[in-house]
């Protein structure tokens, strides 16, 4: 063994400081210890490191310095933060013949879910599946709080003479009657929690250590001992024969290498490492440096003091006027070198930075570089980003379950599973890709683009029965179809029919794994690729174990089960099996505590995301959680402050922050700012990046930036409609590019699936029963003509296909309609008038290019006493102002008198337009009311102006180089949206301009 290691009989504490390649050092350290006794004293040593991922890191690092002896054993790596039952050495057999089996992750999570809902009297209230869930997570949380911290649950009583709000009384109550339960439960169940169990290992590993050491080289490497059990067993290790405890980026500068430790601020990034020593009764200057140094980039001393001054605590920072007096601005500035700061205008900017830094470091042979984020939404858009460049980095975190194709098929089962008429829900399983039915994949489209547009696309079916029966008295019913309609049916009953009504999760796992394989099954057998890949097996293995241990959940009705499964998958992950690029890196900021690259990304560094923001604690308060003896949720602050700290003393390290969030501006973090202040006291500035943000638009839009012009197609005179409706008309004075889909390419937009019940099915429902109310009374409207009217719109409203909640409400309504509609009846027709409903008519004129028809269908005329008539036009939402109607921009009812007057109506020759109104029916009081349309005008005057008006458009299109160009009159745009914005691409053009026509 080296003098640096043998120098003290023990117990031996080291350090490696921040600016250091953590695990390098521990590598190059451990074979500078064994290099004198051989390989074979390294391979019996034993290593122990906070997380699996660092077991898999110093590996690496082992692995990376082969070439330098000529064999290397390495030494057994495990992980202190992730014991594995049977693993050495945890669990070498004697010290877990007492200890039970720890319960399952899945189990426990139900187990809770089921404890939670019979406690739902002391919350005085029922959650519902996902905030129940939520609880039981909180509440699992509250119990390992405490088994890891060694609280006793009986100090709840004492919690009891707190002055407290009402919510914490009750929480507290909640939580009694949870310490009563769970830990019978477990008994009776022959389970031990996992952080109970894990705090009884490693306090039996410290006893056996402590009565016989291992004889072997024993290190453990990187851990903070924020656990207790873990500091008692730190402690053991560091008083073994051959036995050293490696500390992580202790801060050993003058201020803190005190005699004795003295204990910093919760939230202060050494909090957790003084705690340790202060545990262990060790001064900060007796941590010896640890001896080990690899070849690796350093950023030196100078970053980290710097990083060190500008985290100190809130009551230390008067020390900066010290620091910076002297030669202290110049130590500052020395460890500014390599220190970048980027500020980007938001998240997405923020991202496409990041991505051109990492995309940077591959211009040069050998470097490494590594995202370091907690923000797995800024991961997610930067691995994004670099996929454009055909770049596929290694991210820690995977990607969401919830985004591959087999969780989303479950979770669309799921849904129809609880509400299996739903069209939406419908057609998401029946577009995709895994599911077959047992057909080929042409027969399946054509019987679903069949079902789409003939049953789905229109009212909601009250059941697949109902859908099955759209399908068969659509017109020209096609039999693929029907069938389809009526395998889905077979496959997904009525809610609560059979034995599929409330059950426990595991039966509707297995309810939901047998229908996923229904639905995907093959004419040739199989079901296809449904669990094959990581998606489908990462589904496979959580539908096995919800089936496994899915009924410790409670009860739950199958709208539950879908919002559990739902909330269940979002928080698993995938790592897709794909090859990564070897020399990036993205990462969590646990991920990353030990890592190093050469050029460290630190982003997300906005209050809330990094750091996070304190917990909130559902349960306790925080005298509640100080009176138990729990820590403050700020300590995770301080866990958090320590890995920025780390990767901050990078040899070279960029900060990235975004200036908004989610549409809002956004705070710097709480570190950035301390370094902004600190250099600026020194007369310095942070380093940053001024042409990122060129560069990073230059990638976006490279060249000068020309945006595509607004659409003005200009199709040839011959296929220029020659016969527009007065609606129409409407449209092409507004968005001419409107007319041009729909009566020119013909273009016509499909119903919605699952249409709601809107003013459309309202005003169609209206128009019908008026119609046949005419039709049955023509000259004289008798008594008790209001409830013939009530019955033949409630009827026209059943054949639309109202649903029984939304006929409900319109029964109130409909009276309301009826008696108001009669009234006005009776008033208008009293001067002897006859009235026409639904009529026909057109008008034919010359133009430059030939005849033009502009046709028109009139809701109501009145003719008469002699040769006048009243045109009015039934509403049921706002309708057009007077001035809309005289600027041009809406003429369908002077148009229509243009029509009446010209003999256009048939049988009812030539007539002069006394009255042009518009009838706004609505059901409440007052139930309708009739408003002219013109206000002062003469309507023949302005019927006559209205078609003059037309044949001056008309004229305008009839010239071969006028286009049809997007929304020419955008006014009141959001009340005349169009069909087909999203072809014409309105949000685009008009966000940057125009740019002109083409």
């Amino acid at each position: 063994m080296s003098d640096w290691f043998l120098k003290s009989a023990g117990p031996r504490w080291f350090n490696i400081p921040a600016d250091r390649p953590f695990l390098d050092d521990l590598a190059a350290g451990l074979l500078d210890l064994t290099r004198e006794a051989g390989p074979e004293a390294l391979a019996d040593a034993v290593v122990l490191t906070p997380t699996r991922r660092a077991a898999r890191s110093l590996t690496e690092s082992f692995l990376r310095m082969a070439g330098e002896v000529p064999a290397l054993l390495p030494p057994r790596i495990r992980p202190l933060g992730d014991l594995e039952a049977g693993e050495a050495p945890f669990e070498p057999g004697d010290i877990v013949l007492d200890l039970p089996p720890a319960i399952t992750p899945v189990r426990r999570r139900f187990e809770l879910l089921r404890l939670v809902t019979e406690l739902e009297p002391a919350l005085g209230r029922s959650p519902g599946p996902t905030e129940a869930l939520g609880l039981a997570d909180a509440l699992g949380a509250f119990f390992d709080s405490l088994q890891i911290e060694e609280v006793s649950g009986d100090n709840l009583a004492g919690l009891a003479d707190l002055d407290m709000a009402a919510h914490w009384q009750v929480s507290l109550g909640f939580l009694e009657g949870a310490l009563s339960r769970w830990p019978q439960r477990l008994q009776d169940l022959g389970l031990m929690d996992v952080s109970a169990r894990r705090v009884r290992l490693l306090d039996a590993l410290a006893a056996k250590w402590t009565a016989a050491p291992p004889e072997g080289l024993l290190v453990a490497a990187g851990s903070t001992g924020s656990v207790k059990a873990t500091a008692r067993l730190l402690t053991v290790i560091a008083h073994a024969p051959l036995g050293a405890v490696v500390l992580p980026g202790l801060d050993q500068v003058e201020a803190y290498a005190t005699p004795e430790p003295q204990p910093v601020d919760d939230q202060h990034p050494q909090a957790a490492l003084r705690a340790l020593l202060a545990f262990a009764d060790v001064g900060v200057n007796s941590v010896a440096p640890w001896a080990g140094r690899s070849p690796a980039a350093s950023a030196g001393k100078a970053r980290r003091d710097l990083v060190s001054l500008a985290l100190r605590p809130a009551d230390q920072t008067a020390d900066w006027r010290k620091a910076i007096d002297g030669e202290g601005s110049e130590k500052i500035r020395e460890g500014l070198s390599g220190l970048t700061v980027v500020g980007a205008r938001d998240v997405e900017a923020c991202a496409l930075s990041a991505a051109l830094l990492l995309r940077e470091t591959l211009e040069t042979p050998d470097r490494t570089a590594a995202l370091v984020t907690p923000d797995q939404d800024l991961a997610r858009r930067v691995a994004a980003r670099l996929a454009r460049w055909g770049i596929v980095a290694d991210a820690s975190a995977g990607e969401p379950l919830a985004r591959f194709p087999c969780a989303v098929l479950a979770e669309t089962v799921a849904l129809a599973l609880s509400d299996p008429a739903r069209p939406a829900t419908l057609l998401g399983l029946l577009k995709h890709a895994h599911v077959r039915l047992g057909r080929t994949e042409t027969e399946l489209i054509a019987a679903r683009n069949a079902l789409e547009l003939k049953a789905l696309r229109r009212t909601r079916p009250e059941s697949l029965a109902q859908l099955r029966a759209f399908a068969e008295t659509a017109k020209d019913p096609d039999p693929a179809a029907v069938h389809l309609a009526g395998d889905l049916a077979r496959i997904f009953p009525p809610p609560g029919a059979g034995d599929a009504g409330v059950q426990d999760a595991s039966a509707w796992a297995r309810k939901l794994t047998e229908t996923m394989e229904t639905l995907c099954a093959r004419p040739e057998g199989g079901t296809g690729g449904l669990w094959s890949g990581q998606d489908g097996e990462a589904m496979a293995r959580l539908l096995s174990l919800l089936i496994e241990e899915g009924d410790a959940s409670p009860p739950l009705s199958a709208a539950a089960f879908a919002e559990l499964l739902g909330a269940i998958i979002a928080g698993e992950s995938v790592r897709a099996a794909r090859a990564t690029h070897p020399r990036l890196r993205i990462l969590g900021a646990m991920e990353a505590r030990m890592a190093r690259a050469d050029r460290l990304i630190l982003a997300g560094l906005e209050e809330g995301v990094w750091p996070q923001a304190a917990g909130v604690d559902p349960f306790l308060s925080r005298g509640m959680r100080a009176r138990l003896g729990l820590p403050p949720a700020e300590r995770r602050i301080a866990l958090s402050a320590h890995d920025f700290a780390q990767s901050a003393c990078a040899s070279e390290v960029f900060l990235l922050h975004a200036r908004r969030r989610r549409g809002a501006p956004a705070l710097e973090s709480r570190w950035l700012w301390r370094l902004r202040t600190l250099t600026r006291g020194a007369g310095a500035t942070l380093p940053g990046r001024p042409d990122l943000e060129a560069i990073a638009g230059a990638a976006d839009a490279p060249g000068d930036f020309a945006p595509a012009p607004r659409p003005a197609p200009r199709p040839p005179l011959e296929a220029r409609p020659r016969k527009l409706a007065v609606t129409r008309i409407e449209t092409l004075v507004r968005d001419p590019y409107a007319v041009w889909a729909r009566d020119i390419l013909r273009l016509y937009p499909l119903d919605r699936p699952d249409a709601p019940i809107d003013v459309r099915m309202r005003g169609t429902a209206i128009h019908a029963a008026l119609e046949a109310f005419v039709e049955t009374y023509p000259d004289v409207v008798p008594d008790g003509a209001e409830a013939v009217l009530d019955q033949l719109y409630m009827d026209a409203l059943r054949r639309a296909g109202m649903d029984a909640p939304g006929l409900a409400r319109e029964t109130a309504l409909s009276r309301e309609i009826a008696a108001w509609m009669v009234g006005e009846e009776r008033a208008r027709r009293a001067d002897g008038r006859k009235v026409h409903v639904e009529l026909h008519g057109a008008l034919t004129f010359a133009t430059p290019a030939g005849l033009f028809t502009v046709t028109a269908k009139a809701d109501r005329i009145e003719v008469g006493p002699g040769p006048i008539g009243r045109i009015l036009d039934y509403k049921t939402g706002a309708p057009p102002s007077p001035d809309m109607v005289r600027i041009g921009f809406s003429p369908q009812l002077t148009l229509s008198g243009a029509i009446l007057a010209s003999g256009g109506f048939p049988g009812l020759g030539p007539m002069r337009p006394e009255e042009l109104a518009y009838v706004r029916i609505t059901g409440r009081r007052p139930a309708g009311v009739i408003t002219s349309a013109l206000k002062d005008l003469d309507p023949a005057s302005a019927a006559s102006e209205a078609l003059e008006g037309l044949k001056a458009v008309i004229a305008r299109f009839d010239d071969p180089r006028q286009t049809y160009t997007s929304r020419t009159a955008p006014a009141k745009v959001k009340l005349y949206a169009s069909d087909y914005d999203h072809l014409a691409r309105v949000r685009e053009w008009s966000a940057v301009g125009s740019g002109g026509e083409t």
